[in-house]
């Protein structure tokens, strides 16, 4: 129990809703006050989001429709960490290869953050990646349609710096990796 007196005390928990890919989580909490309530939030796997540098400092990109927001969506290799990867280096490696067909020279952890923990359990592990070449086939699963779109990381700064790209583990790659000290490759 967690002796902190801003933390809620969970009464029960039950799977409300699940579905390939995600579960909505349903608790019964005691509030700080003594107030009983339920609180519902989005639970799923974590995730590995790769920021791919070709040997020429291009970034490999994908595009990908997103049915959610019913528009094809450019950014950046995610996907979730399986039980069977031995580490996250491993699901990264995996990932970028499954979605772009491309195999990393080395891959370096950047950044793990929870993109929305106000309503999801969700952590986002990011990864640089570096001399990409497309030596493997895709292996998409099958409700993903994905076109790979290399571009140099000037370009993909500059598209999410106008709001033109919207998707945020792309702004947050991009972001940490400036903030880190991370260049535009040449």
């Amino acid at each position: 129990m967690n002796s902190d007196p801003l933390a809620w005390e969970t009464l029960d928990r039950e799977v409300a809703y699940t579905c390939p890919g995600f579960d909505v989580v349903n608790d019964d909490v005691r509030l700080p006050d003594g107030t009983e309530t339920d609180f519902d939030y989005l639970s799923e796997p974590a995730s590995v989001c790769i920021l791919p540098f070709d040997p020429d400092g291009n970034v490999v990109c994908i595009e990908e429709w997103r049915q959610a927001v019913s528009r094809v969506n450019r950014g950046l290799p995610v996907g979730s960490v399986e039980p069977d990867d031995d580490d996250l280096e491993m699901a990264a490696r995996r990932e970028l290869t499954e979605e772009t067909g491309y195999e990393a020279d080395s891959v370096e952890p950047l950044v793990t953050v929870e993109p929305a923990n106000g309503i999801a359990d969700a952590v986002l592990h990011f990864f640089v990646a570096r001399g990409c070449q497309p030596t493997a086939q895709q292996q998409l699963d099958f409700n993903e349609s994905i076109r790979v779109d290399p571009t140099s990381f000037e370009r993909l700064h500059e598209a999410v710096a106008d709001g033109e790209i919207r998707d945020g583990r792309t702004v947050l790659a991009v972001s940490y990796y400036l903030l880190s000290g991370g260049e535009h490759p040449s």
